[in-house]
């Protein structure tokens, strides 16, 4: 079964139960999912789909970071709900440990073929980025990267 389909199943799950916050939260992603699939005409990978679900995670925390400055705390709590409801799609999260050994080979392949500087930031991240996506914060991991090129 595929990602999508999980979602939907998911959907009609809550439309039975009456879970008007889980109904709302999935019916905006699988929108998401049907506007990128009608505008490119493809058929998104389970790949794309979770792209998309961490890019509405993304989306909730930075709204939750300006309802927070806003004292706003309704709307930070409704924020914080439909992340919950997203990351349940997410494949499971590395631990920091494998996050690291990951960066760590990635810094020795590239520092084997002499790039140094910010060239080496993006060639590591263009190494880590399909191995960590969706697996860990990649913003997170920028800063890693960074910290192991400093």
């Amino acid at each position: 079964m595929s990602l999508k389909d999980t979602i939907t199943a998911d959907m009609k799950t809550a439309l039975k139960a009456g879970d008007s916050q889980k109904l709302g939260t999935i019916r905006m992603l699988l929108a998401a999912v049907k506007q990128r699939e009608v505008d490119e005409r493809i058929v998104l990978t389970d790949g794309d789909v979770v792209a998309l679900v961490e890019k509405a995670i993304k989306q909730r925390k930075e709204a939750i970071t300006q309802f927070t400055a806003g004292n706003r705390p309704d709307l930070v709590a409704k924020e914080e709900a439909e992340a919950v409801v997203l990351a349940v799609y997410l494949p499971e999260q590395m631990n920091d440990a494998d996050v690291d050994a990951v960066i760590k080979a990635a810094v020795e392949e590239v520092a084997a073929t002499g790039v140094a500087g910010n060239a080496a930031i993006g060639k590591i991240m263009a190494i880590v980025k399909p191995k960590l996506a969706g697996k860990a914060d990649m913003g997170a991991v920028s800063g890693k990267v960074k910290a192991a090129l400093a």
